[in-house]
């Protein structure tokens, strides 16, 4: 059903930027981001077992981002003074998509394998300020 919303939306938003102008295709992509969830995961791994829940990160993911359609982003980072911190900025489409992911086999191999790593985990829901600018962001890259 998701990736059917996401075809939907692509289909509309290239017929609105064909036909009408600017002002209108940015009403119609505000709807899409109404209910997207945006949040900061803020994780701190035992040292012991950095490289090895890094290579699990890694692997999760890159999975979740490919196959769930409503997994946005989940882009993994390390703060480069201290590499035992690690952030998350999860996007998803919305509440559904990121209670979907929760039960994923990857997501749950994820949370069963590094759950002894694991010092601390802070999970904090954010509010995008400029949600139009977001779409620009992913096609830079």
């Amino acid at each position: 059903m998701k990736k059917s919303k996401i075809l939907v939306f692509i289909f509309f938003s290239a017929l609105v930027s064909s036909s009408w102008g600017q002002s209108e295709k940015l009403v119609l992509q505000d709807s899409v981001f109404d209910n997207m969830m945006v949040r900061m995961a803020e994780i701190e791994i035992h040292p012991e077992y950095i490289d090895e829940y890094k290579a699990i990160l890694k692997e999760e993911s890159e999975a979740s981002v490919r196959l769930e359609a409503g997994v946005i982003c989940i882009y993994p980072m390390y703060q480069k003074d201290n590499p035992l911190q690690i952030r998350l900025l999860e996007i998803y489409a919305d509440d559904e998509a990121y209670q979907s992911h929760l039960q994923t086999s990857h997501f749950q191999k994820y949370k069963t394998s590094t759950l002894k790593m694991v010092k601390s985990l802070k999970l904090i829901d954010m509010e995008a300020i400029d949600y139009k600018s977001m779409s620009k962001l992913f096609r830079k890259v």
